[in-house]
């Protein structure tokens, strides 16, 4: 799984690790901090928090369009340092008036700009690695892990906000609507993490930065002119195709931090007994993580050293989990953001799994082109919300209190949150690490960075459309889950009815 990989790929993953942790460890509490500190309702929550998300998505077109002019790996550095600046300012306890607003306002600005300028071209420069023949198939392969490796910082962020703001709280005595900002202040720190593993591991990846700022030019325009305009202009629209498609998964996806938050808080036991509280535990994730790894080293380690490791990661993280199941506390106390780790986490388990899979088909000349594992990823997604449509039946509709503040209206089982994220960890994994090498693969190369930024439009849009489901937060539960159920079985159809188109050009 990992082996024939460019070294180049383990820097350019740690680096986008450490942005992601920042990122996602800000998100995990973003919306609660609107709420408790500005005493936002729902309705302008949702608007704020996919507005952000819309322009954290779509910045990367301009991001990829100056990068197609001044090179990628400039345009990553100026991203790192305009995100960092932008967590300072969130990181500032600033209060909860006008002029607090709008510095909140400027930093989601900021964040949103730097990302636009990271993100994207930091993914054309893992791409651009397997520009070499000597790695051209294993580019799917090198997605996926570098997919997995940016989550491991994901599946950490939610437990790390969480245990900062206790920390703030209960030995610095600061409130709870102060303590947001010393999770903000956590993503700071990791971008200057992220900027060392960057410029550190600078020589493993040196020949895309020569490339791009070089030699991609002539390169480019070699290729396309190999390319007819006609064949040039199918290759955009069968992208563009795609990118419809990804915007109403990522409005699905991206619920985990709006209406599945709103879930985890008003809906699902606030504590945890027996052996269900040990997913509450990120370490205790860790150990089914190195269990999963240690599987796969056993069973396919071709000489002995391999398959003692293997069996050492199986049987050291059982014992550790045995220990601390005997001695775990009595109740495990639930915060709503905790759930936001279940996906990383998922990502991270199920990767291997998702490549040896694919290994094995592709072996028997049946492993499905990307734009099939796109529109399975969609019908995935349409059974993640089946199963929250039937999950919620009979529950009540959300009610406030005189102050406008939510009650809690049910104590339903956390199970029905994990098994949901672990549902939509599936039909990620068959469209985003996929989508993303698809681009990479299909773009006229003289437009990658700029087709990278469509990418990421798409999902800005989709982004901006989360705010929908957070609009009917409100109504019978049904509506809310049944409506984007729908909304991804209407997408998968769309898809396969134009399967052949895509796949002459996959």
């Amino acid at each position: 799984m990992f082996e024939g990989q460019p070294k180049g790929l383990w820097t350019l993953a740690l680096a986008n690790t450490g942005e992601r942790f920042g990122y996602y460890t800000m998100l995990a509490v973003f919306t609660l901090f609107l709420q408790a500190n500005f005493a936002f309702d729902e309705k302008l929550t949702s608007t704020i928090f996919s507005s952000f998300l819309m322009l954290v998505y779509f910045l990367p077109l301009f991001g990829g369009i100056l990068a197609d002019k001044f090179g990628y790996s400039k345009m990553v550095t100026i991203g790192i340092f305009v995100m960092f600046t932008g967590y300072v300012l969130l990181a500032m306890p600033l209060g909860k008036d006008s002029l607090a607003i709008i510095a909140m306002a400027g930093a989601l600005l900021l964040v949103s700009l730097g990302t636009g300028l990271f993100k994207g071209n930091l993914q054309v420069m893992v791409g651009d690695l397997y520009n070499d023949p000597h790695y051209a198939e294993k580019r799917d392969a090198g997605f996926s892990l570098f997919y997995m490796a940016i989550n491991i910082g994901a599946m950490f962020a939610p437990t790390a906000a969480i245990k900062i703001m206790d920390w703030a709280q209960t030995s610095l005595g600061v409130s709870e609507a102060d303590s947001y900002h010393y999770a903000f202040g956590v993503a700071c720190a990791s971008l200057i993490v992220s900027i060392l593993i960057y410029y550190i591991g600078k020589p493993t990846f040196a020949q895309v930065i020569s490339n791009v700022k070089k030699d991609v030019k002539s390169t480019a325009e070699t290729v396309a002119n190999e390319l007819s305009p006609k064949e040039t202009r199918e290759r955009i629209i069968c992208l563009c195709l795609v990118f419809a498609v990804v915007i109403f998964f990522w409005m699905a996806f991206h619920q985990n931090g709006l209406t599945l938050t709103f879930f985890a808080r008003d809906y699902t036991a606030t504590s945890s007994t027996g052996f269900e509280s040990m997913m509450f535990d990120v370490t205790n994730l860790v150990a089914a993580i190195f269990i999963v790894f240690g599987a796969f080293s056993l069973f396919q380690g071709k000489t002995s050293k391999e398959k003692i490791i293997g069996a050492s990661l199986i049987l050291l993280p059982v014992a550790y989990l045995y220990w601390n199941y005997t001695n775990m506390p009595e109740v495990t106390k639930i915060s709503a953001p905790i759930f936001q780790q279940f996906n990383a986490c998922f990502v991270v388990m199920l990767t291997p799994v998702s490549i040896a899979l694919f290994s094995w088909l592709a072996k028997k000349n049946k492993e499905p082109k990307a734009p099939v594992k796109i529109g399975l990823g969609m019908l995935v997604a349409a059974a993640a919300y089946l199963l929250m449509t039937l999950g919620s039946l009979g529950l009540p509709t959300p009610e406030y209190d005189a102050a406008g503040n939510n009650l809690h209206m049910a104590d339903v089982s956390p199970n029905l949150l994990v098994n949901t994220y672990l549902i939509l960890t599936f039909a990620e994994l068959l469209l985003s690490p996929i989508g993303i090498s698809f681009v990479t693969k299909v773009a006229p190369p003289k437009y990658k960075g700029m087709m990278m930024g469509g990418w990421f439009v798409s999902t800005a849009i989709g982004n901006f459309l989360v705010q929908i489901p957070g609009y009917l937060w409100g109504n019978d539960l049904y509506i809310v889950w049944g409506t984007l159920m729908i909304i991804c079985l209407v997408a998968a159809l769309f898809i396969f009815s134009i399967i052949k188109k895509l796949n002459k050009v996959a």
